[in-house]
């Protein structure tokens, strides 16, 4: 069942790898993110792709690429909530207060304004429904050290797609939450290198391929309104989730 997408944070990583397969797979898919070239790379002229440029910290100009999907396809039936930021790692005191706000603004404010466009325009659209995908990570499960901006903020992430599931239960609009631990991503692979270049003999982190994250997505979206994944953790197997702390 193809429609409708929205992919934020698709300019690069998990965002860039699930446009191109929603894509791939027959969806009409507008395409979010601040950077318009990068974006347009991703898109590659594919005629049912739209770039536009936005930042999701900015509500006017995410109601406006909102609107634009609207006026160009004519519904919502998908939105991936992907668009995310991991600051560097430090303790609590040692943490700058800007790379706090940074966090919110984007892992929690901006996963709000995207959902509550996309819960908006599906609740009012006809037929009415669609399906909110929140990207979770596995940070939302459990901590990595040093991560209290990105590990707090996805933990917050869990609570919108609880009360969203909840609400959307009268519209047809079905959401859940994956949680995705180590993809071969820009923003996973630069935090890597800061580790390793701390502590040289710091272990290999496992990692899966985004085109592995991408298919799934796919998978979820396609998944008739009647049935929802809640929540779905995708890793790599031996990265040590269970039992870390």
């Amino acid at each position: 069942m193809a429609g409708v997408a929205i992919v934020t944070g698709a300019s690069d990583g998990i965002g860039a790898a699930t446009a191109r397969a929603l894509l791939g797979a027959g969806w009409k898919v507008a395409l979010l993110a601040r950077r318009q070239q990068a974006l347009a790379a991703v898109a590659g002229g594919h005629a049912d792709a739209l770039v536009l440029p936005c930042d999701v910290t900015d509500p006017a100009q995410v109601e406006a690429a909102f609107d634009s999907v609207v006026a160009r396809f004519g519904r919502i039936d998908l939105l991936f909530n992907n668009a995310g930021v991991f600051t560097p790692a430090g303790l609590i005191d040692e943490i700058p207060l800007e790379n706090w706000t940074q966090s919110v603004a984007v892992n929690l404010t901006g996963m709000f304004l995207c959902a509550r466009a996309a819960f908006g325009q599906m609740r009012r659209q006809s037929p009415q429904g669609g399906r909110i995908i929140n990207n979770g990570s596995v940070a939302a499960q459990a901590p990595r050290e040093g991560a209290v901006c990105y590990t707090v903020t996805k933990h917050g992430v869990t609570g919108l797609t609880k009360q969203l599931s909840l609400d959307g239960r009268p519209f047809r609009i079905a959401v859940g939450q994956i949680d995705i631990g180590n993809a071969r991503t820009p923003l996973l692979e630069g935090h890597v290198a800061r580790v390793k270049a701390a502590d040289p003999d710091a272990p290999d982190t496992p990692m899966i391929d985004v085109a592995t994250v991408a298919d799934t997505v796919v998978h979820l979206a396609g998944l008739p309104l009647e049935a929802n994944a809640q929540w779905m953790t995708l890793m790599a197997t031996t990265m040590p989730l269970v039992g870390r702390g």
